[in-house]
């Protein structure tokens, strides 16, 4: 089964309720083991496990909580995945993947260095706003809870870390050659610089942050470039 427009639809609604859906690129997909029956859409079921994770984090979310939000019955739930922890990293990877190719969309609308840099920050700080903001990143909280421990999601968080940060410094480099970032300022630094503030502002916005705030302070990062 395939990453589908709805379905990467259905959890943008959720994610940024004030924001206009995109229209997906129908290269997305997600794989699917060949040959195994599934009783149940496994990509809606992870969209669930997503929300739980989320909100409750690994370790306080139970197998119970999981059957009840998947609505699946344990033996439905383990004929697909070993265990918690199995359901947990295919979350994981559902959500870097769908939000890889939510901010592809963004991106998609960007022509300047400059403009990749805002796209990024807008993408992050949108997300930090409201009932999402409070609910938090599943990815962020997979680094907080468990990346120290285990090396699955050790590995997981830091590619995802090294992914972005080598696409912040590819707009830089991209602004640079294209004039609208200044020639002066170090890539690798400010790089770091704006990958700490996407990931600060999810953080920030576990409190409850209104979009005007967020938007601003992202667009108040843009300033590093001149």
């Amino acid at each position: 089964m395939g990453l589908t427009y709805e379905s990467i639809g259905s959890i943008w609604k959720r994610t940024f309720p004030n924001c206009m859906e995109p229209e997906m690129p129908n290269s997305v997909a997600i794989s699917r083991t060949a040959g195994r029956p599934r009783e149940f859409e496994v990509e809606t079921a992870l969209d669930a496990a997503i929300t739980v994770f989320t909100e409750r984090g690994y370790h306080g979310t139970s197998i119970t909580d999981l059957k009840a939000a998947m609505g699946l019955t344990a033996g439905s739930i383990y004929k697909a995945f070993k265990d918690k922890k199995a359901i947990f990293l295919a979350a994981f990877d559902r959500y870097k993947q769908v939000r890889a190719a939510l901010l592809a969309e963004k991106l998609a609308q960007a022509t300047t260095g400059r403009e990749q840099v805002q796209a990024i920050l807008h993408f992050y700080a949108e997300a930090a706003c409201g009932e999402t903001g409070r609910r938090g990143c599943l990815a962020i909280g997979a680094a907080v809870e468990l990346a120290l421990f285990d090396a699955d999601v050790a590995e997981r968080v830091a590619r995802g870390h090294a992914v972005t940060l080598t696409q912040i410094e590819g707009f830089l480099a991209h602004g640079q050659a294209d004039g609208s970032v200044a020639r002066g300022i170090d890539i690798p630094t400010t790089a770091l610089a704006i990958f700490a503030f996407l990931q600060g502002i999810r953080i920030a916005g576990k409190s409850g942050q209104q979009p005007g705030r967020t938007l601003a302070a992202a667009d108040a990062l843009l300033t590093l470039l001149d």
